[in-house]
């Protein structure tokens, strides 16, 4: 029987503290956010914008390279928040409107809504996924977009089953969308939190590599329905 970590447990796991996944990334480029995500981030943001300061949050955002990148491109007209468990921040000291945390994004909450919330192969490495993605919708400004990588093959439930077509309805009847060939996840429309029908149990460090290549993390649940 696989043997299932909690979340504290977990992010002190070999697995989560040294992951690669995100640690360099910039916006563009073969490596960039826009190639990952399947999105130009600049141009959304400042599609918001509007006469007004638009605010980005990006979740796991590794050493936030991508995140000075954007700092300085859009100045004062964007405030953006990072958060990664491990600190390894790039740069120079932030720029005022760049707010980096170190903190695990399962228990941090944020004390403000944003246009965009972005998650770059973070998700592989969480535990209770399902219980992130189903408060992150409540943390985005009405219209706001939530995009982030997400391998449906990562949710398993009680019985070693996968989660398959049955969890994918259930995130769509949540108002997520699923890209299941570009293994992409995304939320937009109204803000509020999203109940999904089941119930965390732990996770498994040990689940091996996932279509990365790189190691990642399954996380197992209980249906309820």
């Amino acid at each position: 029987m696989t043997r299932l970590v909690d979340d504290e447990t977990l992010e002190r796991s070999a697995v989560v503290a040294n992951r690669t996944m995100n640690r360099e990334r910039c916006l563009t480029g073969s490596n960039g956010y826009g190639r990952e995500l399947g999105m130009d981030v600049l141009a959304f943001l400042r599609s918001r914008a509007s006469g007004r300061r638009v605010r980005w949050l990006d979740l796991c955002c590794g050493t936030a390279r991508a995140l000075f990148e954007a700092s300085h491109q859009l100045g004062d007209d964007a405030e953006i928040v990072g958060v990664d468990l491990v600190g390894y921040f790039a740069g120079p000291p932030a720029p005022p409107r760049l707010r980096l945390v170190t903190g695990s994004i399962i228990t941090w909450e944020p004390d403000r809504r944003f246009d965009l919330i972005t998650c770059v192969h973070g998700l592989h490495y969480v535990g209770d996924k399902l219980g992130l993605l189903s408060r992150i919708p409540a943390w985005l400004a009405d219209g706001g977009l939530f995009a982030s990588n997400f391998d449906v093959r990562s949710v398993v439930l009680e019985d070693g089953s996968p989660a398959g077509r049955r969890l994918t309805s259930a995130l769509r009847a949540a108002g997520f969308a699923y890209d299941s060939r570009n293994r992409r996840i995304s939320h937009r429309g109204e803000a509020g939190e999203r109940a999904l029908p089941y119930r965390y149990l732990g996770s498994d460090e040990h689940a091996g590599p996932n279509y990365t290549g790189q190691p990642a993390v399954d996380s197992y649940y209980a249906a309820l329905t």
